[in-house]
């Protein structure tokens, strides 16, 4: 799925309880994270819940990223996060407007402040792993 498709099906949905709902399903979608990184290296700090973020650092230019969390709805806020990085050419990463992305799925006023930080926790660990 690309990021305009989640931002159109996020558009048509009209309260915050449907939206729950599809973050939570999107969720589902990632793949499993095999148990041997879920370990501290892994993990990134500043999520209130268990979050591991995994580079695949074979290709020097472009980044991809597999992840896992313990909580339903984080685990959709990756999928989203993952689905806008994933792909990306390291050089790209800085102009990428995450707040205004989630602005558009109308999720940025629905966050908690500790899911805020654990959302811009796993985008600032990209852009560690780009270089910016």
């Amino acid at each position: 799925m690309q990021i305009d498709e989640l931002i159109e099906n996020f558009e048509l949905l009209d309260d915050w309880e449907d939206k729950y709902r599809y973050l939570i399903d999107l969720g589902t979608k990632l793949l499993p994270l095999d148990d041997k990184y879920k370990t501290d290296e892994w993990k990134v700090v500043g999520c209130q819940s268990q979050v591991w973020l995994v580079p695949d650092l074979h290709d020097s230019e472009h980044l991809s990223f597999c992840g896992d969390s313990d909580a339903a709805i984080v685990k959709g806020l990756m999928y989203i996060v993952l689905t806008l990085f994933n792909g990306q050419s390291k050089k790209s990463v800085k102009e990428i407007a995450v707040s205004d992305i989630f602005a558009k799925m109308g999720l940025e006023e629905h966050l908690s402040p500790s899911r805020r930080n654990g959302l811009n926790a796993m985008v600032g660990k990209i852009k560690f792993y780009a270089g910016c």
